[in-house]
């Protein structure tokens, strides 16, 4: 039943991250091509990256090319209903939220199914939950949301953490995933109202 509602969820989010990068896409007057691969990009981007780094074979949209389908066809409709996406943005940072979550512990899931070490599932499941958001920003000129010092790295190494803790005590599976994903949902809606961030460095003497 978990595996079921994951997947749901993981549908859900990569469709609501085709529509907001198709959003950044039109802020930069891109051709419907690149409205359809910043989506497709965004969404799946993180799974690929993972996937390539830890040789899982075949990539996710190779195996299942209907996401490949699913965040184009997001990623055009909003061209379609663009003016009316503002007020839609609190259901979108939820959708988001919800995204980081799902994806990062999908990614630990691929990583444990490896029997990789601790530390490269968590890193795995960051990958995954983080680098679409990267991807899209840097094709955007944009400095990556991962690099700045909101809450959204650190959401996903706690979600990770806590999730991969929960596998190695044994708990009870699915109570396991909605006692992480409410953990998770959580920590980054909070950090997005109370605009908690990270320590900044900044440095601002002049090299001679």
């Amino acid at each position: 039943m978990s595996d079921l509602i994951l997947h749901i969820l993981y549908v859900v989010a990569i469709t609501a991250e085709a529509m907001t990068a198709a959003l950044m896409a039109g802020r930069r007057n891109m051709d419907w091509v690149g409205v359809c691969l910043l989506g497709a990009v965004t969404a799946l981007g993180g799974g690929s990256v993972r996937d390539v780094l830890l040789g899982h074979q075949p990539l996710v949209w190779v195996a299942h090319p209907v996401y490949l389908l699913l965040t184009a066809a997001a990623a055009l409709a909003t061209v379609a209903i663009a003016r009316f996406m503002h007020r839609l943005r609190p259901l979108f940072l939820i959708l988001d939220a919800v995204g980081l979550v799902v994806f990062t512990i999908i990614g630990c899931n691929v990583a444990l199914e490896m029997e990789l070490p601790v530390v490269i599932v968590i890193v795995a499941g960051m990958i995954t939950g983080c680098l679409g958001g990267v991807l899209r920003d840097i094709l955007c000129n944009e400095i990556p949301l991962l690099f700045r010092s909101e809450l959204y790295a650190s959401v996903s190494i706690a979600t990770g953490g806590l999730y991969v803790a929960a596998i190695s005590f044994e708990l009870p599976h699915d109570a396991a995933l909605f006692v992480v994903m409410a953990f998770g949902l959580a920590m980054r809606l909070l950090a997005l109202h109370f605009n908690w961030h990270m320590p900044k460095f900044v440095y601002t003497e002049k090299l001679h």
